[in-house]
């Protein structure tokens, strides 16, 4: 579907039913919106606009595109991602712009862009809004304020991971922190081309923003920065949950092998013991003593004494109360 609207020289916001019967009306800028475009309607980048062929094959091409910034000699091409409500899926959305057009190309039906165009024919815009610039503008501004919510979202997430202090949910626990990370990445995966973008954009000696439209950009710049630098904050914080859930099992691992070396090495002496008069000879000594056997199980049961009380006082059997209250702790900035 193609929609196209411009300002007339009275300075009218002015919605026309094609390309052709807005070209006639002699518009001091125009506004062409490519949404859902078929492959005839595609044709009409090379065939009405005269876009550079590098440039329409990134539009046309329906995989993954990074945010980019490329400048041409009449005109600037923009890739910008889109977020989804619910899901750090992106949508890309291409706009070629200079002062007297701008073109936006876009596979899915975006409520941002329809927004926009409502609000210019309703008279609903601001004097800014109102040129290819500033609707480059308000895309751009809608677009990366879209991040925020997801970046919050992130955090929300990381701060009740780590206020969870249940043992036996660490396991998932951790799965949702991986998965966290994972969405941490998908949205640098947009957010950093789409700093540089801005950056060429504000630096561009052929983009010609006046002061005022600096300004603008400007502030949409501060917010991806922003986000970028919430985005590099929240990976140091989840790698430090990561590393503290690892102590953990390290430390819980260490405190059984600690309880099982001792329960072994108490009972080697025992089996050592239990094992030499087990054997089936006729002459062992003691033999057919009357007392012998509660002998041995007394002489076994002060070995097993005397080790435990050792093990105590070299302090082998004193790390499961202390470290059981610091382990609800640990997860604790």
């Amino acid at each position: 579907m193609i929609r196209v609207m411009g300002m007339t020289t009275v300075g009218q916001i002015k919605e026309f039913d094609s390309i052709k019967d807005a070209r006639k009306a002699k518009l001091h800028w125009m506004w062409t919106d490519f949404s859902k475009p078929s492959e005839r309607e595609g044709k009409e980048l090379s065939k009405t606009f005269s876009f550079h062929p590098l440039a329409i094959e990134d539009c046309v091409e329906k995989g993954y595109q990074r945010p980019k910034f490329d400048s041409y000699h009449q005109y600037i091409f923009l890739v910008l991602h889109h977020l989804t409500k619910d899901t750090y899926e992106a949508e890309e959305i291409d706009v070629f712009v200079n002062e007297k057009m701008i073109v936006t190309w876009h596979y899915d039906q975006l409520k941002m862009v329809d927004e926009i165009w409502q609000r210019m024919l309703s008279g609903d815009a601001a004097r800014e809004e109102q040129n290819p610039i500033g609707l480059l503008h308000s895309i751009l501004d809608i677009t990366v304020d879209e991040y925020f919510p997801h970046v919050y979202g992130i955090e929300d997430v990381l701060n009740s991971i780590e206020e969870r202090t249940d043992e036996n949910s660490s396991h998932d626990l951790m799965d949702r922190l991986f998965d966290v990370r994972h969405d941490m990445q998908k949205l640098r995966r947009s957010l950093v081309p789409t700093r540089d973008l801005l950056y060429r954009l504000l630096n561009g000696s052929n983009v010609g923003l006046t002061r005022d439209q600096q300004l603008y950009f400007s502030d949409v710049y501060d917010h991806v920065i922003k986000l970028t630098e919430m985005l590099d904050s929240y990976r140091e914080f989840s790698s430090d949950i990561r590393d503290n859930y690892i102590s953990v099992s390290s430390d819980k691992m260490n405190n059984i092998m600690m309880t099982l070396t001792v329960i072994t090495t108490i009972f080697m002496p025992l089996s050592f013991l239990a094992g030499l008069y087990g054997m089936n000879f006729v002459y062992i000594p003691e033999l057919e003593f009357e007392y012998g056997y509660f002998v041995l199980l007394g002489v076994m049961s002060v070995i097993a004494i005397v080790m435990f009380i050792i093990f105590r006082k070299v302090g082998w059997l004193q790390f499961s109360r202390s470290k059981k209250k610091k382990r609800r702790r640990i997860f604790k900035r």
